[in-house]
């Protein structure tokens, strides 16, 4: 598919007059990393996730037709955006350029968009932009409460093609919300060995996935609660001239190989290898840019020394990962639950801020809900 597959023609507005969707979005962590883009918001490498469960997005959005409400056309001219933005409860005007920005680049898709007035109410089951990817469940929470106003006006569209406009939507807000519409494990990025993948939108990992892989665990170390010091976008605009740019975009791809053969025949080794190996050259790769940062805190290399020594103690297949944040997400095979959660809870929580952490495990990825 291409970029022209998803632009709306002939639709018919005045078939809906005013009402309301709410996505449930989960956030996704990938197993092999996107660090790097190009315009319009496309990856340099292949990457892969889990879709998660427990850490999700809850988002309403209000549509009010403007022809049907003179008072508001009067005021707002119709030709502008129009869009309210509420967060945890509060008006948050300090995310409507993001939004405004999402909108402007998907109004070629979407073009029923300025003919609404527009409210969004959000809030997130985790703490925003801390590192638990939450402009990837944000906008691809969005992204599928418009492309429901968009089957309003074409009844007969597929799921298939609903969930691919939905992620090729997201990603045009956020690279990696494109990997927050479906789940277990989605690919994002052309991959000569993952038949259908694109780097207009995620597909599902198109193999048999192994037993061993199946009801994956994911508890996350929320070492530091706070916003990060450098935001995403930052980051990827650092990789524009990096020394070691082109060599990461290889190694990733080579991974992503690599992973989808352990994701098939089971072994956890290999996958504690690869994944633990991307965490670390995420983090190299800020750490090497300029301007250099480290996202990374003390704690977060204690918790991984930690995970480190128990790994060799008990050959246990507990695993470290890393966003582009200090918190750490620990990854565990549903058969070592009891005695991985006894080790997380005696050894590793203390260096959570305030003890705070997240048990989550694998998602099957969002879900359209009632109401709020």
């Amino acid at each position: 598919m291409t970029e022209t597959n998803f632009i709306l023609e002939n639709y018919n507005s005045e078939l809906i007059n005013n009402g309301e969707f709410t996505w449930k979005t989960p956030s996704n962590i990938a197993l092999v990393k996107y660090w790097g883009k190009r315009d319009p918001q496309l990856p340099e490498n292949a990457s892969i996730s889990f879709t998660l469960d427990a850490c999700f997005t809850l988002t309403t959005l209000e549509y009010k037709s403007k022809e049907r409400n003179s008072k508001l056309v009067s005021e707002s001219h119709p030709s502008d955006f129009s869009f309210e933005v509420y967060f945890e409860g509060e008006k948050k005007d300090s995310f409507k350029p993001k939004i405004k920005t999402f909108f402007e680049r998907v109004e070629k898709y979407v073009p029923f968009l300025k003919e609404f007035d527009l409210v969004i109410k959000s809030r997130n089951s985790f703490p925003h932009s801390s590192g638990i990817a939450s402009s990837a469940s944000g906008m691809s929470a969005l992204a599928l409460c418009v492309m429901s106003i968009e089957k309003q006006l074409n009844p007969e569209m597929t799921e298939e093609y609903f969930n691919r406009k939905a992620s090729f939507l997201a990603r045009l807000g956020s690279g990696s919300a494109c990997r927050s519409v479906e789940g277990e494990l989605i690919v994002w990025g052309n991959h000569k060995e993952i038949n259908g993948s694109s780097d207009l939108f995620g597909v599902k990992f198109p193999f048999q996935v192994h037993k061993n892989f199946k009801n994956y665990h994911d508890t996350i170390l929320l070492v530091d609660e706070g916003e990060k010091q450098v935001s995403s976008t930052v980051g990827h605009k650092l990789m524009y001239g990096h020394p070691f740019a082109k060599q990461r975009f290889k190694q990733a791809n080579d991974n992503i190989s690599k992973i989808s053969e352990v994701l098939q025949n089971g072994d956890l080794k290999e996958f504690i290898a690869i994944v633990e190996s991307e965490a670390l050259s995420l983090h190299a790769m800020m750490m090497t840019s300029n301007p250099y940062f480290i996202l990374m805190k003390p704690n977060t290399l204690k918790i991984i020394n930690k995970i480190w020594a128990f790994r060799a103690e008990t050959n246990s297949n507990i695993c470290f990962t890393l966003d582009a944040g200090a918190n750490v997400h620990i990854l565990f095979p549903e058969a070592e639950k009891e005695q991985v959660n006894n080790f997380i809870t005696r050894e590793l929580i203390q260096y959570c801020q305030e003890n705070h952490y997240i048990c989550d495990r694998v998602g099957t990825g969002a879900q359209l809900m009632k109401k709020l």
